[in-house]
């Protein structure tokens, strides 16, 4: 998205939440850090004039997402969500899909386990008390101590091979493999790898948010960039 917003040539600034310790640089002015929920991202709109929003946040990301379409409907700012599609099972794949965290936690077995938690770091507390070893594969170091005492982490950025995730699983005997419906090609090389080895897989669904006009890749937003007019100004 950043890489064809920069080569027509348009006034647009990319906002990164400030998680990640190193981000990918872009070839767009970028913003690091919140807005201070959807108050201060309306105030942000009327300050700088942004005429179009595209929300191309994870699609677990959904506070940044629903103060998107709170600040759009406060400012009178034309939204577009750039969502990945989701992840569909086929032959071979032994999903089980859950509605969140605590579901995909109660959903492991009771005899300990091991697995490969790939959900990133921010929701680990949800498997504390369980009674498994841990694989956990991180962009980042992480800054002190995780709640699962059993736990490994890799320190890796994607996208993965579906090669080099059988040998990540095989490596370290994992048994099931936890993950969130993120979709997109970059991180599906995990799912490649368990259905070759035939690991049951605990698929997390994405949080529900409101509707909004989406799109499924940057070329539609692009289109839709050059058909929308500026909405009218809210005050």
């Amino acid at each position: 998205m950043a890489r064809l917003l920069a080569g027509a040539g348009m006034d647009a600034i990319y906002s990164y939440a400030g998680r990640t310790a190193a981000p990918v640089d872009q070839p767009l002015p970028v913003r690091i850090g919140g807005f201070g929920g959807a108050e201060g991202l309306a105030d942000y709109i009327r300050a700088t004039g942004i005429s179009h929003l595209i929300d191309a946040t994870h699609p677990f990301a959904a506070r940044i997402s629903r103060n998107a379409i709170a600040a759009a409907g406060a400012t009178g700012t034309s939204l577009l969500s750039l969502e990945r599609p989701p992840w569909r099972a086929g032959p071979g794949d032994d999903w089980v899909p859950v509605p969140d965290f605590a579901a995909a936690a109660a959903a492991l077995p009771r005899d300990p386990a091991h697995v490969f938690l790939a959900i990133g770091r921010q929701n680990l507390t949800a498997f504390a008390g369980l009674p498994h070893r841990w694989l956990l594969r991180l962009v980042d170091p992480p800054e002190g101590p995780l709640p699962l005492p059993r736990a490994h982490a890799v320190i890796a950025r994607g996208p993965f091979t579906a090669e080099d995730d059988r040998a990540l699983i095989r490596a370290h005997g994992i048994t099931h493999l936890v993950a969130k419906n993120a979709g997109g090609a970059g991180a599906s090389a995990k799912l490649a790898a368990a259905r070759d080895l035939r690991l049951p897989v605990i698929l997390i669904d994405r949080p529900a948010l409101p509707p909004r006009p989406t799109v499924a890749d940057p070329e539609h937003a692009m289109a839709w960039l050059h058909q929308t007019a500026p909405a009218r100004r809210g005050v």
